[in-house]
């Protein structure tokens, strides 16, 4: 069964930010997935360009990206441009958290 970027989006679900009880996601850190045959590629960013845990959760993307049948390779990029912002969270997050 081919690697899709759905499949990639639904493993992500299940990564999150220690402080914040949401899925990366659905907090909207996840900018980019491309797959191509056994390697992923990730464009992600953080809540703020100071998290002290970023390294936890990018390790945290690539075990679980790697841990995806047939993934051979998997590379995981930090970028802050354009900055995330609470607008970038689904509906749901959103609601979880209370920002209207």
């Amino acid at each position: 069964m081919p690697i899709t970027k759905e499949k990639v989006l639904s493993v992500l679900k299940d990564c999150y930010d220690p402080e914040i009880p949401i899925n990366i996601v659905d907090l909207g850190l996840v900018y980019d997935v491309k797959v191509s045959k056994d390697k992923i590629n990730v464009k992600m960013t953080l809540t703020s360009p100071g998290c002290h845990l970023g390294s936890f959760i990018q390790a945290d993307v690539k075990n679980k990206l790697l841990a995806i049948k047939g993934v051979r390779d998997a590379q995981v990029d930090v970028i802050f441009d354009p900055p995330w912002s609470p607008e970038k969270m689904s509906e749901a997050a959103k609601k979880q958290l209370g920002v209207f």
